[in-house]
Formats: C-alpha cells, structure tokens, sequence
C-alpha cells in the first residue's frame, strides 16, 4: 500500500496518455458530417498515448520491473505507435484539406516501416518462450543493447519528421490554392492544423537530438545529458497536448474541417511548371471582357464569389481565368477580387448618398464578410482605414 510505483516523470507520461485517450474518445462520440476526419485524428490521438506508454514500460525504474512480472509481451507492442504517428498525422492534415479524402493503394508506401518494425519483432522477439522474453528484459541495459538499435530509433525519428514537413508543404499548397480561387478565406481556418503539425514537428526534430545523442554517448564515448534531454521532451509533448485539447474543444472548427478541395497541384504553380510555348495564348479580348465584366456586372460584390463561379459567368475556362489575372493583373484571384471590392468602398464612402451607412453597411455592400479583412485590404490600398478615408474626402452629390 505504501510502495512507491510512480514517480514525477512517470505521472506526466500517463496524464499525456490519459487526455489522449479521452479526447479520441470524445471525437469518437461527436456524430458529424465529415466522420472520417475525425477517426483520423482519434487515431492520431491513440498512437500518441501509446508513445508515453512504451516510455514508461521501456525505462520507468519500477514500472519496468512490473511489467515484467505481468507480460514481457507488454514490451514494444506500444512502441509501434511511433511509426504510425508520422502516417496519421498526414492523412489527417489531407483529410481536413482535400473534400471526400479517403485512403488510397498507394498510401501503404507510408506504413512499410511499421510494417518492416512489426515483421522484424515478432520473429526476432514475440516468437520466443515466455521466459527468454523476461530474461531478455530482466537484463537489458540501453549501453550493451544492439547497436544496431539506436541507429533504427535515429531512423524513426527522422522518418517523422520528414511526414510532418510533408504535412506542411501540403498545408502551403492549400493555402496558396484558397487565395488563388477564393475570393472570402475568413471562414477557412487553419490555426489548428498548424499548431498540431508544428508543435509535433518541433518535438520529432527534438527526438532527432536525443536519439543522435544517444548513439554519440554510448557508440563514440561523448558525455552527453540525453536522459535530460528524453524527459524534457516528456513533458513539453505534455504541454502540446494540453494545449491542443483546449484550444480544439473552443473551436468548433476543428472537428468541422474544411469544405473545399484543391486539386493535386494549385494552378499557379502548374503554370509556373509550363514551358512558355505550351501556355494557353491570352489574347488582348479576353483581358477587355474580364473587365468589362467586372466593371458592368460586378460580381464582385457577391461574398462567395469564387474562380469557378466567375470563369463560369464569362464562359472561360477556370484555367485560363488564372493565367489571366496572374499574367495580367500580376496578382492572385484574392486580391484582384478584393482590389474591385475596395475600390467600390471608396465611391461609396465619397457619395453623400451612402452618407448615412456605417462602416458595417458598406462592408457587407461591397462584398466583405470581415471587418478585419476590409480594414487590412482598405489601408493596404487606399494608405489609410476606411473612416479615416471617409473624414478625408468630401462627399459628392
């Protein structure tokens, strides 16, 4: 009753697994629309506690002796976590991103490792006798284990991390794409999805140090402090998660997702990747009925307005509507939009006809859903916010 099992660190590894676990179990519960995102992540979720777990069986003091009493099978079944957590972290990222995101063939390239891991323990250690399992664990010692070992644990730790820098060259991609084919982003939220790929990266980068410090101190000789190191990054994964927990049940966004698929490559950079001959010609008429059309229909004012939608107005290729305003106008669909929209701002705020509207009226009159959005454009345009522009002129009749 008084036996000690615990100590600090070992508590901060099972509060990280215990939140994981209980916010899979939560995103579990919630009935939504777009489901699959949220198994991605309560997977994403369960590996993570799985992590903590293989740390605490692996090298808690007392815990370790435990465990061995109960099952040496309980050692390395939760270190599989580690080479799933790099796969599910990118196909939840692409599932947020991509619309009707499902798991293709060709995803299994991203498991081989887990696969190559799973193969290598079962014949090297699970097919073993019971008690050459608890002899092998009973004498374990990090300095006299297969060298071999902390070379695969180096190679992990880089293979996750080399997942999360996929995940943000595909987070650029999308964002690149939204600004490119959408005229209102305010409602796209990104900040969860970069919190979760950043804060992870920064950690596995983290894991990187430990694991080359390790290999430099026991292979080489060099004193190094990676037992000071290992624990530090316990408890900062701790922080992450708590954070990540609490911004995520404040904003309902997060198991939302998002609606909108870009295609595989955004249209900017196929264009960039076109030799110069093979690019669709503009011809000068085309530039004259975009603004013409612009001047005349303005659909510009419609909030959700987007490139699909006006390439369909004047009956061009969406395509080609890109090249035009990139090549042309030298500026993605997203400002020349709200170029047009800020302009009708400024006739608005001159003509005493609209003097009785707010900021508010003529926000949303012109095309903005944001007042942020129309403040930031307005000032970045005109070199001042919209009622300093307003104090600034004189109305006409």
């Amino acid at each position: 009753m008084y036996d000690v099992i615990f100590n600090t660190h070992d508590v901060v590894l099972l509060m990280t697994a215990y939140q994981c676990i209980l916010f899979a179990l939560l995103l579990l519960t919630i009935k939504r629309e777009k489901y699959i995102r949220n198994v991605f992540l309560a997977v994403f979720l369960l590996q993570q506690a799985a992590i903590p777990l293989d740390i605490l069986i692996s090298f808690g003091a007392e815990f370790r002796h435990i465990a061995i009493e109960w099952s040496p099978d309980l050692f390395y079944v939760f270190g599989f976590g580690y080479w799933l957590e790099g796969p599910l972290l990118l196909w939840y990222t692409r599932s947020l991103i991509y619309k009707d995101y499902h798991l293709r063939l060709k995803d299994i390239i991203y498991l081989l490792p887990f696969i190559a891991y799973a193969g290598y323990q079962l014949i090297f250690y699970y097919s073993l006798d019971v008690s050459d399992k608890k002899t092998i664990q009973e004498q374990y010692d990090l300095a006299v284990a297969p060298q071999i070992m902390n070379y695969v644990t180096l190679f992990r730790e880089l293979f996750r991390v080399a997942l999360g820098v996929i995940c943000l060259i595909e987070i650029k991609r999308y964002t690149q794409h939204i600004r490119t084919n959408f005229s209102d982003i305010d409602k796209i939220d990104l900040t969860w999805l970069k919190i979760l790929v950043i804060g992870f990266l920064a950690i596995r980068f983290w894991a990187v140090l430990v694991a080359a410090m390790i290999i430099l101190s026991i292979t080489f000789g060099i004193t190094t402090n990676f037992e000071i190191m290992g624990l530090t990054g316990n408890y900062i994964t701790f922080l992450l998660v708590s954070i990540l927990i609490f911004f995520g049940l404040g904003h309902s966004s997060v198991f939302e997702g998002l609606e909108l698929r870009p295609p595989q490559e955004p249209e900017a950079a196929k264009d960039e990747q076109e030799p110069e001959g093979q690019k669709e010609k503009i011809k000068p008429e085309m530039i004259e009925q975009l603004a013409r059309h612009m001047e005349t229909e303005k659909p510009y004012l419609t909030p959700a307005l987007t490139l699909e939608k006006l390439a369909g107005q004047l009956r061009m290729q969406p395509r080609l509507l890109s090249n035009i305003i990139n090549r042309h106008f030298d500026c993605n669909f997203f400002e020349f939009i709200n170029s047009y929209r800020v302009e009708e701002a400024k006739r608005m705020l001159v003509d005493s006809q609209h003097a009785d509207k707010n900021m508010l009226d003529i926000m949303l009159d012109v095309g903005f859903n944001s007042k942020a959005t129309f403040n930031t454009l307005f000032k970045k345009k005109a070199g001042m916010t919209p009622s300093e522009y307003r104090k600034s002129v004189k109305p006409l009749s």
